[in-house]
């Protein structure tokens, strides 16, 4: 799991052919706004979560953010724990986030 600031995840994803954005958000917060073609999973579902990341693809990049970056980088650790070995957390969330959203 790496901790990026918004600058570096964004560069990364831009660059990346193989990258999956992630959003942990409840269905409310998502409602507010989104990062443009993130998926979500509410990591706040406990085992429904681990079930939902279960069914990714492993070999993807994810690219993960919640609200403010506390979640995302337990998001992250989780798939850590799972298998997955490209997990990158956004740093300040989408509260400090600057690009697009819908």
């Amino acid at each position: 799991m790496a901790n990026l600031s918004q600058k570096d995840w964004t560069e990364q994803l831009n660059a990346d052919d193989n990258a999956v954005i992630l959003d942990v958000r409840t269905e409310a917060e998502v409602a507010e706004k989104k990062i443009p073609n993130s998926i979500n999973i509410d990591i706040y579902k406990g085992q429904g979560f681990v079930y939902q990341l279960e069914e990714l693809d492993k070999s993807k990049n994810y690219y993960v953010y919640c609200r403010s970056g506390a979640r995302s980088e337990k998001a992250c650790n989780i798939m850590n724990q799972l298998g997955f070995d490209n997990a990158y957390n956004l740093l300040g969330g989408i509260l400090e986030w600057t690009g697009d959203v819908e």
